[in-house]
């Protein structure tokens, strides 16, 4: 990961919010609009005077999150990391056929790709939570939280389970947060990037300060494994039965039978 790759990467998500702009001008336009009733698609449909300026944002921002994760995507460690960039760039795709495909041209091949981006958005997020976790609990944890919301508005939405909202409501709780959880992922990244960047030299070898952490990492689990194996050994000590009494020596019943007090001869008892 470069500097140049962080900035650009940063700033294709950040200006994922330029949807919600042009929505506004969009739904200022269009007379008797309301949030709640009317879904997002009818900015784009012919009955809407800035239809081509909503349909051009549904394709700049599948543009925009592709591009983003594509930058961004060696950045996030782990499987979630390469789980995000395949899930986020399906929702780019989708958002883009959204575009170019409006509800009122055919609305099938609309209806799939915007349940596409809504889910694949809402999962996306919730992949960047868990590769960025490394980085910030907090982000990791926010952006968690988006990701359910996203999955369980688009549930409800297309189950017509509404909740008072309207039906553009609910479809609002299910794309709004693929924007702002993408907006505080790319400026969040943005921002670490010096931090990140200086646990590798130019050449790409880890840098001392790099070094000195996978110590300090490698020390912490060999301290976690010696104590997990002490408890372990304690544990089976305590549950190991108590030793049983030896048994008698051969041959000493036998001499206390014979044993009699009242016979001179007799032999002594031990």
């Amino acid at each position: 990961m470069t500097d140049s790759r962080y900035r650009w990467g940063g700033l294709a998500w950040v200006l994922t919010l330029q949807f919600f702009v042009v929505e506004a001008i969009a739904a200022a336009r269009y007379g008797g609009y309301s949030y709640s009733a009317d879904v997002i698609s009818d900015l784009g449909t012919a009955g809407s005077a800035a239809r081509l300026l909503m349909n051009g944002s549904f394709v700049l921002q599948g543009v925009l999150i592709a591009a983003g994760v594509l930058l961004l995507g060696p950045g996030l460690a782990g499987n979630g990391g390469r789980l995000a960039r395949v899930l986020l760039v399906l929702a780019g795709l989708g958002v883009l056929l959204v575009g170019l495909v409006p509800s009122d041209g055919n609305a099938t091949v609309h209806e799939v790709a915007a349940a596409v981006h809504l889910l694949a958005g809402a999962i996306g997020l919730i992949a960047v939570a868990y590769a960025v976790r490394p980085r910030s609990e907090g982000l990791g944890t926010t952006l968690a939280v988006l990701g359910l919301v996203g999955v369980v508005g688009t549930i409800f939405f297309g189950s017509a389970v509404f909740l008072g909202l309207g039906e553009g409501g609910m479809e609002r709780v299910a794309a709004y947060v693929i924007p702002i959880g993408l907006a505080v992922a790319g400026a969040a990244l943005w921002r670490q990037k010096d931090d990140w960047l200086a646990l590798t030299n130019p050449d790409g070898s880890p840098s001392r300060r790099q070094l000195r952490e996978d110590a300090r990492i490698e020390r912490a689990q060999r301290a976690a494994e010696r104590d997990a194996a002490l408890e372990a050994a304690a544990r089976r000590a305590a549950e190991r039965p108590a030793t049983p009494p030896a048994p008698p020596a051969p041959g000493d019943d036998d001499e206390a039978d014979d044993f009699d007090p009242d016979d001179p001869w007799a032999p002594r008892r031990r």
